[in-house]
């Protein structure tokens, strides 16, 4: 026997080096992403419309927006010329279609010679600098749009090319800011799809070092703290890093890319691997302790606990897998890599540390001459006090189930995009300052279709999309609305003096197709980019305030509601789509898809428990105490008043996922002593001397490790750190309270 391990042994050494190395050769192809379509409901009708309006009109989401403030006003020489030039720079930038600023654009004016233009803001003439202000106040067009209502920042706004990827981004960026620089502009604000995606991905990779280096740290000093010997220490590390090595190789080999999700897979490979790498090491020890040698406390161990580590890595595995059940491609994505990394880690914990362990002399991994007697003597009082007070355990449980409900029902899901950005980052501030001094971020779509027999340029159609331009001007979270109807209104202006009170839509037919052929040839461009070809469908587009997803909700069903009654729905229909509103969606679908995946996910683990344990009981008492934590999961997401969003999703499935290890850890002690001959009494006080300090190191460990996103600048990633922590806890004490006393009132020795 001892040939034939020292024999696996160097050959798994062999193999896990060459992995290693063959990983970490590949690491730098491993890629970090954002877009929002990750957040996309999947089989959605309302995606599916959206996929057919983006062939005609493109996303929503190609814009940047650069807003340079001068205060006191922005109506200074020297200010402006030096902006007008950065304007027309950046038409020459690279994935730049069309640049738009105030110092650019003119105004139309019909002559008897025809149209010629006048500028916005004269430059030159400093003498006309107030009237040109209060021509732009009065006309509001360009209010909050390319310039705030103080006059105190102008905006440049850039329409970009369509779904750029990380790398493009920088170049624009790039070559933005230096551009300012260039141009002594440098109080500036940015906002964007390019700089969401920077800032976004800049932020993925600094989580991902931050939380490796803090949670390694922490894992090394609790395994100091815990087996006070530096070579088991350091062969608990060494296997862990290689499973978080091993995982981010083949993520890197599987050609996948970390998305905003990304900053869980090192502490969830540092904990769950901490977790078994305990449980394995523990066993061993004690092995030792009684006198065998190396090989035959491995082999022991391996049997005994080697089992019940693989069982508990396939349970966290399924917890992950559960969350398939999602429509979100990200949260998908997230559940099976993480599912493969708790496997990566358990094979690599067995077969790893199992060699490395039998590598060491006996008296190098024993820190100390025993486990202490203190740790038995107080899991042995818990047992007792399980065995005098189960009524009072089954009744605190009762009461505990009664608030978990309750906070259930006070969950919201009244989400602000403000609240997924980086706490005191540059983008924060400038989302805010957007948010305070413009019209917003999120992206408004509303796609109006004609009837049959009417073109969307017809004078019938026109009149009916101004109606529906008039009530969304009245919404205060609506800005920057722009539809097909503005060539004419600027038209019909620029035939009467440029006089703002005929910014409007002219009032007879005659007129209006006497307006449209002139915006046909004067601004067929503009016109394309809000008609369709076949001319059936016209779309009107705006800027949303971040007021949260409920509010916005219902803006959403008041603009339908008002097309249904005001809008003659013989001439026209409409449907509100866009980015923002597939976001919005997701709060519909996570309730539905969070409940199916993780009854799925109890009723296979239960099974699974089922069989291995061959009593049916033991899938009733399983479920109990991990039931429970999901449920004070969401309670403390409804007594906090954190609203329900995708990125939380997770919690459920990382407690389910690990919260299940204890329990089966537990009963497999359990069943263990049962199968010995032992009594339930003696198998109780086996499993808890034996089993219960692996269980309560484990989730020390769990806890602080979770605790690490606490060092996080993204706050969903604090609040799933925090929640997680805590309800890990929650779980350890229904383990140790609630299960002894199900199993002595259904399981009969």
């Amino acid at each position: 026997m001892k040939t034939s391990l020292n024999s696996l042994k160097r050959i798994f050494l062999i193999i896990f080096i060459l992995l290693g190395i063959f990983s970490a050769s590949i690491l730098d192809e491993l890629k970090f992403s954002f877009d929002f379509s990750q957040f996309f409901p999947e089989e959605d009708p309302d995606l599916a419309f959206y996929d057919t309006y983006v062939e005609e009109f493109g996303t929503d989401d190609n814009f940047l927006l650069i807003a340079v403030e001068n205060k006191p006003s922005v109506f200074q020489r020297d200010f402006l010329n030096e902006f007008k030039a950065f304007c027309q720079e950046s038409k020459g930038f690279e994935y730049v279609l069309e640049s738009s600023s105030l110092t650019t654009l003119s105004y139309p004016l019909k002559t008897s010679f025809g149209y010629t233009t006048l500028p916005i803001i004269d430059i030159n003439d400093t003498l006309n600098y107030q009237k040109d202000w209060e021509k732009i106040k009065e006309d509001a067009l360009f209010i909050n749009v390319l310039i705030d209502k103080k006059g105190g920042s102008l905006v440049l706004a850039l329409r970009t090319e369509d779904n750029m990827d990380y790398k493009e981004s920088q170049v624009l960026l790039n070559s933005v800011r230096t551009s300012l620089k260039n141009h002594n502009l440098n109080d500036y604000h940015i906002l964007g799809r390019a700089f969401f995606y920077e800032a976004i991905v800049e932020m993925q990779k600094s989580e991902v070092l931050t939380t490796t280096i803090v949670a390694s740290i922490l894992v090394f000093i609790i395994l100091l703290l815990v087996y006070r010997s530096l070579p088991v220490v350091l062969i608990s590390v060494f296997s862990i890093a290689m499973s978080l090595l091993l995982f981010l190789g083949l993520l890197s080999a599987l050609g996948k890319e970390l998305n905003a999700m990304a900053a869980f897979y090192p502490v969830l490979m540092l904990i769950v691997g901490t977790s078994d790498v305990i449980h394995i090491t523990d066993s061993y020890i004690r092995k030792l302790q009684t006198g065998i040698t190396r090989y035959a406390a491995i082999r022991s161990s391996l049997k005994e606990v080697g089992m019940t580590t693989l069982l508990t890595s396939v349970t966290t595995a399924i917890g992950f897998v559960t969350l398939l059940s999602s429509r979100l491609v990200s949260i998908q994505e997230f559940g099976v890599n993480a599912a493969m990394g708790v496997l990566v880690a358990c094979v690599t914990v067995i077969l790893l540390t199992g060699s490395l362990l039998i590598s060491m002399p006996e008296e190098k991994l024993m820190g100390r001459k025993s486990i202490s007697s203190k740790w038995v003597k107080y899991l042995l009082k818990v047992n007792a006090f399980t065995k005098d007070y189960p009524n009072h355990i089954i009744g605190g449980t009762v009461v505990f189930t009664l608030l978990c409900f309750l906070g259930i029902y006070f969950i919201k899901t009244d989400y602000e995009f403000k609240q997924s950005l980086p706490a005191r980052s540059e983008i924060a501030a400038d989302f805010n300052f957007f948010q305070e001094n413009y019209a917003g971020f999120r992206p408004l779509e509303i796609a109006v279709m004609s009837a049959k027999n009417y073109k969307v340029t017809d004078f019938e159609i026109a009149q009916e999309i101004e109606k529906l331009l008039t009530y969304l001007k009245g919404i205060k979270s609506i800005g920057n609305l722009q539809s097909a109807n503005l060539p004419y209104k600027v038209i019909n202006k620029a035939n009467h003096l440029n006089s703002s009170s005929f910014f409007k839509l002219p009032s007879d037919r005659a007129t209006f197709e006497t307006y449209k052929k002139d915006a046909r040839r004067l601004a067929r461009k503009q016109l394309g980019r809000f008609i369709n070809e076949s001319e059936t469908v016209a779309r009107i587009n705006g800027k949303l305030q971040d007021v949260g997803t409920d509010s916005l909700k219902v803006v959403y069903e008041n603009i339908n509601q008002f097309a249904k009654t005001q809008l003659d729905t013989s001439l026209v229909t409409l449907k509100v789509t866009g980015k923002s509103i597939l976001l919005d969606k997701n709060t519909e679908y996570i309730r539905s898809s969070l409940l199916e995946g993780l009854l799925y996910g109890l009723l296979l683990i239960g099974i699974l428990m089922a069989i291995i344990f061959r009593n049916f009981k033991i899938f009733i008492i399983s479920l109990i105490p991990n039931i429970l934590p999901i449920l004070f999961a969401a309670a403390i997401l409804g007594f906090l008043g954190i609203p329900l969003e995708a990125s939380l999703s997770v919690v459920f499935a990382i407690v389910f996922g690990i919260a299940v290890d204890d329990t089966i850890h537990f009963l497999g002690k359990y069943k263990l002593g049962i199968t010995q001959g032992l009594s339930t009494e003696e198998a109780l006080e086996k499993t808890f001397a034996q089993t219960g300090r692996a269980l309560v190191i484990t989730t020390i460990i769990l806890f602080f490790g979770f605790m690490v996103l606490l060092f996080s600048i993204h706050q969903p990633s604090i609040t799933i750190g925090l929640i997680i922590s805590v309800t890990l806890v929650t779980a350890l004490i229904l383990d140790l309270l609630l299960l002894p006393v199900l199993l002595r009132k259904m399981i009969k020795a």
